[in-house]
């Protein structure tokens, strides 16, 4: 980490570092947003808060503190707003559950347009696809807004 993209310690979230990835020949390249975790008790959720500048980051991390606060209710209305949207029948409660039970939070992400998006996998692969994953897009109240699948 440099002066120029210094780490955010943040009490809430933890340590937020730009993000890099280095490519096999040793290459380093330096994204445009920043990157940490959060323990949800079951495993690490990855933090992705889009902007080039702290300060750019600083001002997403109210939103994504609050959603952070809130994962397991969050979690629960977007993986059944999930279930219920690949569904051709109003799901049943014990297939809403499932879904919960399958579909995992992998990650949430921060926008530079203040979306969140909650990025989840779906570990017992009769959900989706391989190589696909649903993503559930918040509006401001914290509401599920939109479902996408993403490859």
């Amino acid at each position: 980490m440099s002066a120029q993209h210094p780490p955010i310690d943040d009490p809430a979230l933890g340590l937020l570092t730009r993000a890099e990835s280095t490519f096999d020949d040793g290459t380093v390249a330096v994204h445009d947003w920043y990157a940490g975790s959060v323990d949800d008790g079951d495993a690490h959720v990855e933090l992705m808060i889009d902007g080039p500048e702290v300060d750019d980051v600083r001002a997403r991390l109210p939103r994504l503190r609050s959603v952070v606060a809130d994962i397991d209710s969050i979690r629960r209305r977007a993986s059944d707003a999930v279930i219920a949207h690949f569904s051709d029948v109003e799901p049943e409660p014990h297939e809403l559950d499932e879904g919960a039970s399958d579909l995992r939070l992998e990650a949430i992400e921060a926008s530079s347009d203040d979306e969140i998006v909650l990025h989840f996998v779906d570990t017992c692969g009769q959900h989706f696809p391989e190589g696909y994953w649903p993503a559930a897009h918040l509006a401001a109240d914290g509401t599920v807004a939109a479902v996408t699948v993403e490859s």
